[in-house]
């Protein structure tokens, strides 16, 4: 008996490894096509993935405007602006938050990156980032660095806020080696 579940397992693993459509939960996984999508950001104007064609981009998820671990978050990212730059790299941060929301969170906390409003959460959804919280639907604390010919290059699940950006930072500069 436990020769077929080993065999059965063996099949199940070598049917996934290699398919670089999704991951597991239906994220992105490192290779596949980044989802496309086109949201209001907290300017009030439409922005696409295809907007930023020929630049890296660090696409993250969070779950709401003015709380502590998303604030923190977005103060890293915005004290390593200038890193991202140097790097050819844009930071766009999505959430379903509305973009009036996104417009006072960058105005209170000094952002100069756009935030994204995913109102629907059909984009959170089409990354694998949505979670359930108190019934109601929010973007996971995802990460997914998108190479300039619109890849998704490398991701990252359930992220630590507090050194986040320093971990995106080192994984763009391994990437950009390759």
């Amino acid at each position: 008996m436990s020769k077929y579940i080993f065999l059965i397992a063996l099949l199940v693993v070598s049917c996934v490894v290699g398919m670089p459509k999704s991951s597991p939960g239906g994220v992105p996984a490192a290779g596949a096509a980044a989802p496309t999508f086109k949201l209001v950001t907290n300017e009030g104007k439409e922005a696409s993935l295809s907007d930023f064609k020929g630049k890296w981009v660090v696409l993250y998820f969070y779950p709401k405007d003015f709380t502590g671990g998303c604030t923190l978050e977005a103060h890293n990212f915005q004290r390593d602006l200038a890193k991202y730059d140097q790097a050819s790299a844009v930071i766009l941060g999505v959430s379903v938050d509305t973009a009036e929301s996104h417009k006072s969170f960058c105005a209170k906390e000094g952002l100069n990156f756009k935030l994204l409003s995913d109102t629907d959460a059909k984009v959170s959804e089409e990354y694998g980032s949505v979670m359930d919280y108190n019934g109601m639907k929010l973007s996971a604390r995802n990460t997914f660095i998108i190479d300039p010919q619109g890849k998704v290059a490398k991701v990252f699940l359930k992220v630590n806020p507090a050194v986040h950006s320093e971990e995106v930072l080192a994984a763009l500069a391994t990437l950009q080696k390759s």
